[in-house]
């Protein structure tokens, strides 16, 4: 059992020495990126609602 385990955990290694990690100004940027676009997905929301509340006004 502990043979399978230390199996496991040396593949895991080989494996993520594969990987490639992006640089800190990489890293930095899309997370950027991805924080505009939920704003931006957030003001869109906002006006999908704003908009259906004030049509629901209007039928009431």
């Amino acid at each position: 059992m502990f043979k399978r385990i230390k199996d496991f955990l040396n593949q895991v290694y080989l494996e993520m020495n594969k990987v490639s990690w992006p640089s800190y100004n990489e890293l930095r940027g899309s997370t950027y990126l991805i924080i505009v676009f939920f704003l931006l997905f957030v003001l869109f929301l906002f006006g999908i609602d704003w908009a259906i509340q004030r049509f629901m006004r209007v039928l009431i």
